[in-house]
């Protein structure tokens, strides 16, 4: 099948979803609040360059370019941004006190090794800068079992604007916790990527029917330099 077709296909799915949801009072938005964090999921070397099994799609043309444009208006007035990677100490599958958990049983994560910190380091195209909290996890969620929503709410946070990979997994798990953990959860859409044809598309209809509200780079640059005065604020 085609990328064209499979286009078409989830399009008429969606178009059918969407009518099934407002019927039943689903697809509601949360809208910005007052004070923005961005939260970078796991825009490491391992998932950012080729040559690794979590290596993801769209990277080069739209999510890093996306994704410098959001960092210039965070710095630009003073939001915060988290940037969160993965990596294990213990990659050995047999060893039972192993930091993957039973993770590896699904998913090659012995492939991101804290020895090396090439692969875990966020990609250099978007490198943190003085003052932008550098996170670890073990887990898909950002915020499964690390201090992420005290960090938030220390820094007066009511809005996550979510980018990074992967749609089907990290992102949605980290978006799902973040609604849960009482913040206005954005996911910024061109920044959101996976390895899988159609998965970006259906998870992000679907996050926006539940979770978050799904917007644009454009309307997220353009909230981040006026959320201030913004009329967007608070809707």
């Amino acid at each position: 099948m085609s990328l064209e077709n499979l286009d078409a296909m989830l399009q008429q799915a969606f178009d059918e979803s969407s009518r099934i949801y407002r019927e039943r009072g689903f697809q509601r938005r949360i809208g910005f609040g007052r004070r923005p964090a961005l939260v970078s999921v796991d825009l490491a070397n391992a998932w950012t360059r080729p040559g690794n099994p979590f290596t993801c799609d769209k990277v080069d043309e739209e999510i890093i370019p996306g994704m410098q444009r959001l960092l210039a208006a965070c710095r630009a007035n003073g939001h915060p941004v988290v940037h969160i990677t993965t990596a294990y100490q213990i990659t050995d599958r047999d060893d039972p006190a192993t930091d993957m958990g039973m993770w590896h049983h699904k998913i090659p994560v012995e492939a991101v090794d804290i020895a090396d910190e090439k692969l875990w380091a966020i990609d250099s195209r978007i490198a943190p800068v003085k003052g932008e909290y550098v996170l670890l996890k073990k887990r898909a969620s950002a915020f499964s079992g690390t201090p992420l929503a005290g960090y938030l709410r220390s820094a007066g946070v009511d809005t996550i604007l979510v980018t990074g990979v992967t749609a089907t997994a990290c992102v949605r798990t980290t978006i799902c916790d973040g609604l849960a953990e009482g913040f206005r959860t954005i996911a910024v859409r061109e920044c959101i990527g996976d390895r899988v044809p159609g998965a970006v598309a259906w998870n992000l209809f679907d996050i926006d029917a539940k979770f978050a509200d799904v917007e644009n780079v454009d309307t997220c640059v353009t909230y981040l330099n006026d959320v201030e005065g913004s009329n967007l604020a608070g809707g």
